[in-house]
């Protein structure tokens, strides 16, 4: 019985591990990192930018395309694969946030 119950917990036991690396949370930290410099960069951007009259999907763009090299940064840390669909999404968050800020610098949107 005891050789079974051996036999049935080793196979989990050697599982345990294979999805979790050492540097998982390395990488989740350089991640997270990345998405906080491109949030600022946009926060700052909004704040120079955030011109009252202008079309807020104009400022939006603009205010992504200020911070391309910090979206570029994040995309390389976060699509270890080069997939270009995940580029894409990124790419795309950065602009929906964009307008995010636009929107509540402007006063139009709150928390």
């Amino acid at each position: 019985m005891r050789t079974a119950s051996l036999l049935l917990v080793l196979p989990l036991c050697a599982c345990s591990g294979a999805y979790h690396t050492s540097s998982d949370g390395r990488l989740e930290t350089r991640i997270n990192t990345a998405y906080d410099a491109r949030d600022a960069c946009l926060v700052r951007n909004v704040a120079s930018d955030s011109a009252g009259g202008a079309d807020a999907e104009a400022v939006a763009r603009a205010v992504a395309q200020a911070c391309t090299a910090e979206t570029e940064k994040l995309v390389a840390v976060s699509n270890r694969d080069g997939d270009p669909r995940v580029a894409d999404r990124i790419r795309r968050d950065s602009e929906f946030r964009a307008m995010g800020y636009v929107l509540r610098a402007r006063g139009q949107v709150t928390n």
